[in-house]
């Protein structure tokens, strides 16, 4: 055999290193690990009730529907996003959050059946033990998504901010697990609350983590508001696609935050805080799918003036409502029936009214298109009146329909 077909018949690391990388980077990986992190849900269940920790309290049935919430979200919209851009690392950086959740939720449960009540006689207890601390890989991960949206590419200057991130974040793990061999020795590795025990407050030959663990904590939190304000100065300056994908990271943003705000504004508990809850953790990872995939990537104008819309109007009725029944009840000395029931009609009177005047400032401001189409068709329309000349009507037609809806091609055909 020759060198030249020795040469081509042997595969060099290069190449064995390509092959592991497209098959770690599969869409088949992409499944594999979203049925892990779905799996992870009745598992953490049942050791819930094993450990006798379940609570079906209203706010233990909403942290439960709030967790079920975040997990089908994330885990969706990563593996929908991993397998038809597995060379994007959002994908694969929302299932690595999700994941870090699951198994920080999951791992010390099992530890504790394991160490607590079963006596160390159960398997993989160590390896849950170890995995205990993983939860707090989430606020690595968290900077890294809103940072690398939507395509995961950087300029030169934050390629080395992220890769100083990453080592730093490797020192960070490093030391979790160091904590984590050393709970092994421990008759209680993990308290009942699910706390690895020593990741707090770490000592002896472990103290050296606990510098790190804050200055590992700021570090996130500060990158995370130097991606909202790298992302923001992109919005600026980004127009077309990325400018609607930008928006949608923004308005899926801000609704989370909102959501938050009225959960805590609510006390957080019944219904309602577990449903605003819930419904703050999906809009985020549901927003940026919505991005990276360019999927009705257009509407997020109108959904932005429909929801800022209602949002006003509802806040404007609502003041109507309890201003009128405090009128006519204490001014105007009806009876309480009497008084909601007027209130009520007036509110009823004005709610279409408000809709379009409100809708259609809210549309110059937020979703210019569409208030621009229909103030050209509303002019077409009043030049239609006048016009006389099917020619002219027809150029006029044609004039007013490219400018609405910007169409690739428009044509008229008159029948005679």
């Amino acid at each position: 055999m020759s060198e030249t077909e020795i040469g081509q018949g042997a595969s060099t690391p290069g190449d064995v290193t390509g092959h592991a990388l497209r098959w770690l980077l599969s869409p088949t990986t992409a499944v594999l690990l979203g049925a892990l992190s779905l799996l992870s849900l009745p598992a953490s269940f049942v050791l819930t009730a094993l450990i006798h920790q379940f609570s079906a309290s209203s706010s233990g049935v909403a942290n439960t529907a709030a967790g079920l919430v975040f997990v089908l979200a994330f885990t969706v919209v990563g593996v929908t996003v991993a397998r038809r851009e597995p060379r994007n690392p959002m994908g694969w950086l929302l299932i690595g959050l999700v994941l870090a959740v699951d198994v920080g939720n999951t791992a010390p449960a099992y530890a504790y059946l394991d160490y607590t009540l079963h006596h160390r006689t159960l398997p993989l207890g160590r390896l849950a033990v170890l995995l205990s601390a993983s939860w707090e890989y989430a606020f690595v991960l968290l900077p890294l998504i809103i940072l690398l949206f939507p395509d995961g590419r950087l300029g030169a200057r934050w390629r080395w901010v992220v890769r100083g991130f990453l080592v730093f974040a490797a020192i960070f793990v490093a030391g979790t697990l160091s904590v984590a061999v050393s709970a092994f020795s421990l008759r209680h590795p993990v308290d009942s609350g699910g706390n690895l025990v020593g990741l707090s407050n770490p000592s002896g030959a472990n103290a050296w983590f606990a510098p790190v663990q804050g200055v590992g904590l700021l570090a996130s939190a500060l990158l995370v508001i130097a991606a909202v304000i790298y992302q923001t100065r992109r919005y600026r300056r980004a127009s077309g696609e990325q400018r609607q994908q930008l928006k949608w990271l923004a308005a899926s943003a801000l609704f989370c935050i909102a959501c938050f705000t009225l959960n805590q504004a609510t006390g957080g508990g019944g219904l309602l805080g577990g449903v605003t809850f819930s419904v703050g953790l999906a809009a985020l990872p549901v927003g940026m799918g919505v991005g990276i995939l360019k999927y009705r990537l257009y509407e997020i104008d109108r959904l932005v003036s429909r929801t800022l819309a209602y949002a006003i109007l509802t806040g404007l009725l609502v003041g109507t409502f309890i201003g009128l029944v405090a009128l006519s009840t204490d001014t105007f000395a009806l009876s309480g029936r009497v008084g909601v029931a007027a209130s009520t009609l007036v509110a009823a009177a004005l709610f279409n009214p408000l809709r379009v005047r409100i809708q259609r400032v809210v549309d110059r401001r937020f979703n210019r298109a569409h208030y621009d189409a229909e103030a050209t068709v509303a002019a077409f329309t009043t030049r239609l009146r006048d016009a006389v000349e099917i020619d002219a009507i027809r150029t006029d037609l044609l004039d007013a329909v490219n400018r609405a809806v910007q169409p690739t091609h428009a044509s008229i055909w008159i029948k005679p």
